[in-house]
């Protein structure tokens, strides 16, 4: 097991390991320990039938179950469909998962540890892949804020609302996402974090907002919120900020969605097929059930 990085500000290749057999409680935890240090990892030339891919994401955390029940495999309601492709006249997955600035999960008192993808169908035009994945490494944004900023921030929560970005995504052309049922709305009502959060595998401080999910910072006048949110934004998407990956068919991508933010560039068409297949990990191995204000006293065994 050898970590290759990027030499970028996030991403690191991991070699050595088949994932289609059941990884050792030190081989998980040194995955962990990177996801912390390089934020995202590709494991290539996988060969992963759905429950392994399950079996293997389990490793990391409990796995969400989407209550709205699109686009997931019959038999795994843990595993979603990320697809342009169609069978029948029907679509095979969310096509336009993503498609935005955001943080997995940030709306959720119980947050997002890791995102898991397998790309099974990668689109190429002219022998490059379409489809990058782009990211924010969240704990450099935090080194850099002015001191005034950590200052404002360092006792403010922050609220985040899933329905911010879902109306946002139905406002795209071409969108073919519902409206929210009563019961998704229900079961997904907004949820308070703290602004500046510590990570809990590396121990340094991340700007946990996001252009996503993130909608007003607390004890502070709309107005003066609004601006202060949009100046985070703008700080977040500087290019120095930025890593971009580039998928390879078969390769497994796993990133820390508390050190980073992402997107999901759609640069390819309805004829240019996409088919993922996706897990999300929640953060139960590093908070109790309340949530992101309540830490468990987790370390590695190691």
């Amino acid at each position: 097991m050898e970590f290759i990085p990027t030499g970028k500000i996030l991403g690191a290749q991991v070699a050595g390991l088949d994932l289609s057999i059941t990884l050792l409680d030190v081989q998980v935890n040194a995955i962990i320990k990177g996801l912390g240090h390089y934020g995202v990892l590709e494991f290539q030339d996988q060969n992963l039938s759905t429950e392994q891919l399950r079996d293997f994401s389990a490793r990391f955390g409990a796995l969400y179950i989407s209550p709205g029940g699109r686009a997931q495999i019959p038999g795994y309601p843990e595993v979603m469909i990320l697809s342009n492709m169609t069978k029948d006249g029907q679509p095979l997955g969310l096509k336009d998962a993503g498609q935005s600035w955001h943080t997995d999960m940030s709306y959720s008192n119980m947050i997002a540890f890791a995102n898991v993808l397998y790309g099974i169908e990668i689109p190429f035009r002219d022998g490059r892949a379409l489809g990058d994945t782009e990211f924010v490494n969240t704990q450099a944004v935090y080194d850099d804020l002015p001191a005034d900023i950590k200052k404002t921030l360092a006792t403010r929560t922050i609220t985040h609302d899933f329905n911010k970005f879902w109306e946002m995504m139905r406002q795209k052309p071409g969108s073919t996402r519902p409206a929210l049922s009563e019961t998704e709305k229900k079961l997904r009502t907004p949820a308070i974090h703290p602004a500046l959060l510590t990570h809990p595998i590396t121990g340094r401080k991340v700007l946990y907002a996001n252009p996503g999910y993130s909608v007003s910072i607390s004890d502070m006048p709309t107005k003066d919120s609004d601006q202060l949110l949009a100046h985070l934004f703008a700080i977040q998407l500087q290019d120095k900020y930025l890593y971009s990956f580039k998928w390879r068919k078969n390769s497994l991508l796993i990133w820390d969605n508390m050190g980073t933010m992402h997107n999901a560039v759609p640069d390819y068409t309805a004829n240019e097929h996409r088919y993922i297949k996706r897990c999300q990990v929640m953060a139960t191995k590093f908070f109790d059930s309340r949530g992101t204000s309540h830490p468990l006293p987790w370390q590695l065994n190691q």
